[in-house]
Formats: structure tokens, C-alpha cells, sequence
């Protein structure tokens, strides 16, 4: 049985598309066509945005198409973009305002606007619309390191800790948790115990678990289905969630989800994302924890073990092992510290 919260989401992003594609050429309609199998509803959906934004952008420039009808633009009004125009574009996306609201976009968020326009550019330019890809001219973004952040051991059993008995929580907070506390401890303890990413972690259904061989079934990015293990600490905080969900009565259409709401729908990514930052301020409160960099604790704990980049990859669901490699065979917090320690200044 297909998995209720990815077939839902298919449908939504594919009827966003299709929406967006009202406002774009007529010819993009062909470039997402040819793309339609090799890319997954949300990276069609975020190329479709950033094409929007391109054109409307070009809308507003004379020497390309001020006044005109973007969706009645032909190949040959396309080959007017030249490889200033898309610079231009990315200058002026770095900051502006619509409405009353600021937006503000750095490197890598340009990065990915311009790789939407080489993708576009060079569909055009394979299918002989267009005589160039005048996006390949642009050079990406320079886009710096940022420091891998993760938890410790001690951080780990402190965030769980917290889950279970909501020490340092706010009134407020406490109010709910004790209506909370088994499902956010099943939800990180999942996190930590299987390094699953928030959009799987929210799309599990109840007949996904099979507690008798400790085994789930997750829809990767891209919509391909994998089965993952998990170990005893998961399958006591599963069964443990398990015990409270049976007892819960979800709202129409909400039925089969695992993880519930408050409101008696499946949990989504923002509420799970709100979940992680309110215990992770009280576990480690100088890093900046998401479920992401859950993902990364347990990926980092996998790679000490076993030192076996090819495991840790496919546990992931990381097509590329140099991705692996590149996150989570670097020096930990506890080799940094070793290091530290290692020089002295003045002698004893």
C-alpha cells in the first residue's frame, strides 16, 4: 500500500507546479516533462520557484522583456538572456523587499537559484531551442564551510533526559508535556537511533513498524521505499509511543500517520522542528541542534563504531559516499578537545 503522507504530498507539490507553470514560458513546460523521472516533487517545485522568480525579475528589465506576457515568450525571446542578466538576477535576489517583508539570500541559496537556470538553459540548449547555455557562463557562488555541528554522548542522554522528565521546561511548556513526552522521546530517540531525515520521519505510518523483526519502512528522497533496522533503546521508545497512540483517535484522513499532533493530525516538519529546538536549547544551548544535525550525531556515532564510510552511506540513503565522507569522517568535539590538550605554552 502506497504511503499516505508521500502520496499526498506528491499530489500537492504536483498541483503547485502545474500552477506555476501558468506564470513561466511555454517551453518550461517541456523541461519539466523531461525531468519528471529523475528528480523528485520538491526539486521540481523549487525549480519551478526559482524560474518564477528569473522571469519575473526579466519582466522588469528593458533590453529583455519589459510589458510583455511571460508565458507567450518563444525560444527566440529566450535567447535575448545573456549571462549579465542572470548575474544581475542574482545581485538583486542577495536582498529586496516585497511588500512590506525583507528577504534575504545567501550564497548557497543563490548557488541553488542558478543551478535551476543551468538546468533550465542547458535542457534549452540539448534540444536545439536555444544555440548556447548562456547560465553556464555565470559562475556559482563561492560557498564556505560551515562547521559541522553535532552532539556529544553526554549531549545525547541530557536531550532524552529532558524529553522524559521536561527538567528546565517553561510553565507553559511543562502544561503539555506530559500529554507529549512518550511520543517527542519516540521521536528522538528515532532520530538518534536510526539517522532518518525529518520529511521520512514525519511520513511514517502505523503499519510501517515491524516490532518483531525491528525493521521500518522509509520513502527516501525521491520517492524510492528502503528498510531500515533499528535497535532495542528504539524499540522500547516505539513500543512505549505505541501503547499511547493505540488510544488516540486521529482526525479523518489522518488515520494511519504514527506520529500525531496535538490536534489529532500527523506531525509536520515545522512542528517537529520546534520539538528538537525546544529540548536541545536545555541539552546543549551553545549549539544550534535541528533534526538535521540528529542525523549527523547518528551518522558521526555510526562512522566511530564501525569506521565503515560504504555502511554509513547506505544506512543513510546517501547516493554519493563522498557526501558521507566529507560529513561524517571528520575529527569529533572529543578529538578537538584532544588536540587542545595536546600543546603546551610555558612549561609546569
Amino acid at each position: 500500500m502506497a504511503n499516505s503522507y508521500h502520496t499526498a504530498l506528491n499530489k500537492d507539490y504536483t498541483l503547485k507546479i502545474r500552477a506555476l507553470l501558468t506564470e513561466l514560458p511555454v517551453l518550461c513546460g517541456s523541461f519539466f516533462r523531461a525531468i519528471d523521472s529523475q528528480t523528485s516533487v520538491l526539486t521540481r517545485y523549487a525549480y519551478a520557484v526559482d524560474l518564477r522568480g528569473f522571469f519575473q525579475f526579466a519582466a522588469q528589465q528593458e533590453d529583455l522583456y519589459l510589458g510583455r506576457d511571460i508565458p507567450s515568450l518563444t525560444a527566440a525571446d529566450l535567447e535575448k538572456v545573456q549571462a549579465y542578466h542572470i548575474e544581475l538576477f542574482l545581485t538583486e535576489v542577495s536582498f529586496y523587499q516585497k511588500g512590506e517583508r525583507e528577504w534575504v539570500n545567501q550564497e548557497r541559496a543563490k548557488a541553488r537559484k542558478l543551478s535551476s537556470l543551468r538546468s533550465f538553459f542547458k535542457f534549452l540548449h540539448k534540444q536545439e531551442y536555444l544555440p548556447t547555455n548562456v547560465a553556464a557562463l555565470v559562475d556559482i557562488p563561492k560557498l564556505n564551510e560551515k562547521a559541522i555541528i553535532r552532539l556529544e554522548p553526554n549531549e545525547v542522554a541530557d536531550l532524552l533526559d529532558l524529553a522524559e522528565n521536561g527538567e528546565g521546561l517553561t510553565e507553559r511548556q511543562k502544561a503539555y508535556h506530559e500529554a507529549t513526552k512518550v511520543r517527542d522521546v519516540a521521536i528522538l530517540t528515532l532520530f538518534l537511533g536510526t539517522g532518518i531525515r525529518i520529511s521520512e520521519l514525519v511520513g511514517i505510518d502505523l503499519g510501517d513498524i515491524d516490532f518483531d523483526n525491528n525493521a521500518f519502512v522509509v520513502t527516501r528522497k525521491g520517492g524510492s521505499e528502503d528498510i531500515l533496522n533499528f535497535g532495542d533503546e528504539v524499540h522500547q521508545a516505539l513500543r512505549d509511543y505505541y501503547a499511547v497512540r493505540e488510544k488516540q483517535s486521529a482526525l479523518p484522513g489522518n488515520e494511519r500517520a504514527l506520529f500525531l499532533s496535538m490536534q489529532r493530525k500527523r506531525i509536520n516538519v515545522r512542528s517537529v522542528e520546534l520539538l528538537v529546538k525546544k529540548y536541545a536549547k536545555l541539552a546543549a544551548p551553545l549549539k544550534k541542534i535541528t533534526p538535521h544535525k540528529l542525523r549527523s550525531t547518528y551518522g558521526t556515532m555510526l562512522y566511530h563504531e564501525t569506521e565503515d564510510i560504504y555502511l554509513v552511506a547506505d544506512v543513510l540513503g546517501h547516493k554519493d559516499v563522498n557526501t558521507t565522507r566529507k560529513h561524517y569522517a571528520a575529527s569529533s568535539e572529543e578529538h578537538k578537545r584532544i588536540a587542545a590538550k595536546k600543546i603546551k605554552l610555558r612549561d609546569d
